[in-house]
């Protein structure tokens, strides 16, 4: 007998694909997927456990989704990143969850439903060294027209503010040719856009070839029929080499789109973060790119506060951003994370001005954009249709310089019929600090 199972998946895109990996098992068992909560006996929630901020919420999504279980629901389990880091806890403290599956037991959803329906309270965490078999199903939650595909899980980085290392465990590939058996897969079920995730895809390969094998895999996918657009997230500058940055160049199929998070730019607070990197290479790397691929977008991710971090060395890296002009960027507040070496440095810095810095970096990089999307006005890009808003009568999308939930869209008039899914060349006509709106050319 088949049970309705709901699923809320929170976090990043890694997390995602497991989430899609457990309902494709559950559907393959014979369960039906709900999208409606109120309908389902079963509710998964795929927690993010990163920071503070994404603890917060996988708890208080517990605590909401908890209240299903006066009604239809019988059975909420905690999985993800919060349940392999706080499985203990999570048990101890909330009686509403009926279970803890970690990052490397999810493949055994349908056996741990089982056991909740038998009355057990399974707890299932610690399996960090897991691959996934390369035949589990998946069934994808994103739009038919683009799929996430993680190349690698875990991390060998070890940045003292982060806990991924902890929670994921070291970084381990997937076989080239098990990716391109994905993506063959994933193209013939009408994919055209393919991003390319990991904790860090730079590394790709290097623990199972001895190399790094980014570019090799990125010279296989590229010969795939169907697959129009091929992004990767996320590239560490230190690892970005001149041979990848010649491959990216070297394929229009490869969006010049480069999500390279820095972090900082003072050398002192890398060194404490223990990146593998200084200002001088950072700034070598983005003049490679822009040199290379002049239409390339750079997306990069800021922590501002880290324990130490001075009023001149925030100001350098003020400094740093209005004079690079970065295309995208994410700013965080330091979040203070057990487990993590930096979480025991004397030197942590007020809330407050945490909040300050950031807000500062943000309002900057509010001008840099609108400058940046201003300059787009005559040209003409291709964009991938997602859908119409009917107050504006405007078809939307996304550009090759956007990534799905995260950066711009773009807004266009269009005279013909299309269909969700196509990529069609919109003449830009006008522009905001996010979006651009133009008109449908071909």
């Amino acid at each position: 007998m088949g049970y309705n199972i709901g699923m809320v998946s929170l976090g990043c895109a890694k997390n995602q694909t497991d989430a899609e990996i457990m309902l494709g098992i559950l559907k393959e068992k014979g369960h039906r997927i709900v999208s409606d909560p109120e309908n389902a006996d079963v509710i998964i929630i795929n927690t993010c456990g990163f920071i503070e901020s994404a603890k917060k919420e996988s708890i208080e999504s517990i605590l909401e989704l908890a209240e299903y279980k006066r009604g239809r629901c019988k059975i909420l389990i905690a999985s993800g990143c919060l349940a392999e880091r706080y499985n203990k806890e999570l048990l101890e403290e909330m009686p509403e969850v009926d279970a803890v599956v970690g990052t490397g037991d999810y493949h055994k959803i349908a056996e741990v439903i089982d056991d909740c329906l038998k009355g057990d309270r399974p707890a299932l965490y610690g399996n960090k060294d897991y691959t996934p078999d390369e035949d589990l199903p998946r069934l994808l939650s994103t739009p038919f027209y683009t799929a996430y595909l993680k190349i690698a899980d875990g991390c060998d980085n070890n940045c003292t503010y982060c806990a991924i290392p902890k929670i994921r465990g070291k970084f381990r590939s997937r076989k080239i040719e098990d990716i391109y058996n994905e993506a063959l897969k994933l193209a013939a079920a009408g994919v055209k856009e393919l991003i390319l995730i990991a904790q860090d895809t730079t590394r790709y390969g290097k623990d199972i070839y001895g190399k790094y094998s980014l570019c090799e895999l990125l010279e296989k996918l590229v010969t795939i029929e169907g697959i129009k657009w091929i992004r990767v997230h996320y590239y560490y500058p230190e690892a970005v080499t001149d041979e990848l940055i010649e491959t990216m160049a070297k394929y229009d199929k490869i969006c010049s789109y480069i999500d390279m998070p820095i972090q900082h730019i003072n050398d002192r607070i890398l060194r404490r973060m223990a990146r593998r990197t200084n200002r001088a290479e950072i700034e070598k790397t983005i003049n490679k790119i822009r040199t290379a691929m002049p239409d390339s977008v750079i997306r990069t991710s800021i922590i501002v506060g880290f324990p130490g971090e001075t009023q001149g060395e925030f100001e350098e890296l003020y400094d740093f951003i209005r004079d690079i002009k970065f295309d995208r960027m994410g700013v965080f507040a330091y979040s203070r994370e057990e487990d993590t070496a930096a979480a025991e440095f004397d030197d942590q810095i007020d809330e407050d001005i945490k909040q300050e810095r950031l807000d500062i970096l943000m309002s900057l990089q509010q001008q840099i954009s609108l400058e940046k999307n201003k300059s787009k006005i005559g040209e003409t890009i291709e964009v991938l249709v997602e859908g119409y808003e009917e107050e504006s009568y405007l078809f939307f999308g996304r550009s090759r310089g956007d990534s799905i939930g995260v950066d711009s869209t773009v807004y266009f008039a269009a005279n013909d019929e299309i269909e969700f899914g196509d990529i069609v060349k919109v003449e830009i006509l006008d522009a905001d600090e996010y979006d651009l709106t133009g008109k449908q050319t071909d």
